[in-house]
């Protein structure tokens, strides 16, 4: 009987060895603290909270398929990857569904958002196309990892999903400056995409869009309307105080004044039942995991994984930052999901998924004999 146990726990051993413990329990605590408060923001609501953690098995399942690949193969399969990504991208175009655009394919069993495929499959071509050569890359690669962020984007910006074209781009222009792109390459983007707003504001946005950015500069101006979302959840926050009010014991979520309290605003509802304390456990856990990411990107011995893994870990901050500016009226509503708390499936499966290639990396790291 021992020695079926042995060999069960060596089996065992051998399977789970390229997943990074550290950065598992991390996400773990994330993915807790986010069953526990979607279970209170949607209502005690069980068949929500086994959906979403269906989701997360799902998505663990890729982490740990993914952590096994060498990011020698993954290398070789980013071109492929990204190909297939695209297909889906164009697809929602004609065949998708949403409230204010294309965003989804109605699958039969489930709703996909080909978006959120890119957010790996992105980083995963220009840290692809740029690791060929020395880095830092000259100027035709930068012109060429240009081109690849800028034809997903605009395809999801064709949705029109303003956010996650912006978050899907800011993944691959992580990938660039990782690889040792000048800043002076960041500054001319910026100004490009300041000097061409008061066009874009004019012809290119469309009118929930200005209103959100309206409603962003000045919520009181449209208290019960546009504004409604955002002075809704700062008083979800404010109310929290320091300890919270407690779990499941949160007015604005219960009483239905904070929409979307179980996807883009679940952060608030988490904010006014476990207060400051709370949020400072969460960002503590988001800091590590990115923290994590980044120590891993440095350690790795090669160009394509050193990026791969340092776009990912700081595209996971950036989500993190954008979710919880718009929460807190810092940056303007864009409907993009808090990282394994936000209920959704698609969103939740891609994130694990890409840390799994982070884990990969850890993994398959090869040692130098001295």
């Amino acid at each position: 009987m021992s020695v079926i146990l042995r060999w069960l726990l060596d089996l065992l051993a051998r399977l789970l060895r390229t997943l990074d413990w550290p950065l598992l329990g991390a996400l773990s605590a994330l993915m807790a603290i986010g069953l526990a408060v979607l279970y209170s923001a949607g209502g005690q609501s069980t068949s929500l909270v086994i959906a979403q953690g269906a989701r997360f098995g799902v998505g663990l399942a890729a982490m740990w398929a993914l952590s096994r690949m060498p990011p020698s193969q993954l290398r070789n399969w980013s071109p492929l990857v990204f190909g297939l990504s695209l297909v889906p991208l164009v697809l929602v175009l004609f065949l998708g569904s949403g409230r204010s655009g294309a965003h989804w394919l109605n699958l039969g069993v489930f709703y996909f958002q080909p978006a959120e495929l890119l957010k790996l499959s992105l980083p995963m071509m220009v840290a692809w196309y740029l690791s060929r050569d020395a880095l830092p890359p000259r100027l035709p690669a930068v012109l060429v990892g240009c081109a690849i962020i800028a034809a997903p984007t605009a395809l999801i910006l064709l949705q029109p999903d303003f956010g996650t074209a912006m978050l899907v781009a800011t993944s691959g222009a992580f990938a660039l400056y990782l690889a040792g792109l000048s800043w002076w390459w960041f500054a001319a983007a910026a100004g490009s995409i300041a000097a061409i707003a008061p066009a874009a504001w004019l012809w290119l946005l469309r009118p929930y869009q200005k209103d959100r950015i309206l409603t962003f500069l000045d919520p009181e101006s449209d208290p019960l309307g546009a504004g409604w979302n955002i002075i809704q959840s700062k008083i979800a926050i404010g109310g929290g105080g320091l300890t919270g009010k407690g779990w499941g014991e949160g007015t604005q979520a219960h009483l239905n004044y904070i929409p979307e309290h179980t996807t883009d605003f679940i952060f608030a509802v988490l904010s006014e039942e476990f207060g400051w304390a709370g949020v400072a456990v969460t960002l503590a856990l988001y800091l590590f995991v990115v923290g994590r990411c980044l120590w891993i990107a440095a350690e790795a011995r090669d160009g394509y994984s050193r990026l791969i893994a340092g776009a990912l870990g700081l595209a996971f901050c950036v989500y993190v930052i954008v979710n919880g500016g718009m929460i807190a009226g810092l940056l303007p509503v864009v409907g993009v999901p808090m990282p394994l708390l936000s209920f959704g499936g698609t969103s939740a499966v891609s994130l694990l998924a890409g840390l799994g290639v982070v884990m990969a990396v850890r993994a398959h790291r090869p040692v130098h004999m001295h």
